[in-house]
């Protein structure tokens, strides 16, 4: 299913000549990787970057680090903020910025169980974002971030 989303919207993003590049932690990667294998790969992806641990946030992206101790390195004002610095390291006109705990032993509290997930893009200046909160195991809420990354770029793209 999400495997179906991505390549629908990689060639919605290839149908408008739009580029795309993602910095993804809790998804380390995979949203980016699902993207390698559509169709038109060669003409939307530029690249990503996997900052898993929160110090790369800082040093690679150059998010603050006073951002990350306020709201947790899984926190939708980090991932905003990875947004807005991606554009500077790979020239796109699509970041994607996924943060989340998808296991226990990160920030997670009773209002930010494991399973929540967030999701930031920027479409040609325009932002989108969700914040959810999946069930299951790392995997599956992986699929499912994915998946509704996927439908949240879908209908951006198509406004």
């Amino acid at each position: 299913m999400a495997e179906e989303k991505i390549q629908h919207c990689s060639k919605i993003m290839a149908e408008k000549g739009l580029s795309v590049a993602f910095a993804e932690s809790a998804t380390a990667g995979w949203l980016c990787s699902e993207f390698a294998l559509t169709e038109e790969s060669g003409k939307v992806l530029k690249g990503g970057i996997t900052c898993y641990d929160a110090d790369l946030k800082v040093s690679l992206l150059g998010v603050p680090r006073e951002l990350i101790k306020r709201f947790t390195p899984e926190s939708m004002e980090v991932t905003r903020e990875m947004a807005h610095r991606l554009a500077n390291l790979i020239p796109s006109d699509i970041q994607v910025t996924v943060t989340g705990l998808t296991t226990p032993g990160g920030s997670e509290t009773a209002e930010k169980p494991v399973g929540t997930m967030f999701v930031f893009a920027i479409i040609n200046g325009r932002e989108a974002s969700f914040r959810r909160v999946f069930n299951g195991s790392c995997e599956d809420i992986i699929h499912q971030t994915i998946n509704a990354a996927a439908d949240m770029l879908i209908n951006e793209l198509n406004k």
